[in-house]
């Protein structure tokens, strides 16, 4: 009777970890985040800057995986209206959101040459 659960024990181990083994790993290609979603976004601004700014910009995504932008923590007016004017109601991916649908994402704009 031992040696009885003893190999039904070791089929059960057995069969169990190779079920495990076949399951088909999901690809990602690049891994994606709303920091380089919006980084996408903000690139090649219409204005020149003087000096760095920095900006704490607070998104939400709606049901429609569109960024609505809540608020722009900076002093730099221009700025602030750039960032809302190229955010607000873009589409982003499912894949770039994952379950987590308020972010705070720092910006950094940089001085232009």
């Amino acid at each position: 009777m031992k040696t009885l659960k003893m190999l039904v024990l070791v089929v059960a181990i057995t069969f169990s970890s190779v079920l495990s083994a076949s399951t088909n790993p999901i690809k990602n290609d690049e891994p994606t985040s709303i920091s380089k979603t919006v980084g996408e976004l903000l690139k090649n601004p219409d204005f020149q800057l003087n000096q760095e700014v920095d900006a704490v910009v607070d998104i939400f995504i709606n049901d429609d995986n569109e960024i609505v932008v809540l608020s722009v923590e900076t002093d730099n007016t221009r700025v602030e209206k750039y960032i809302k004017s190229r955010l607000n109601y873009k589409k982003v991916s499912n894949e770039t959101l994952g379950y987590k649908k308020s972010f705070k994402v720092p910006v950094k704009m940089v001085k232009s040459n």
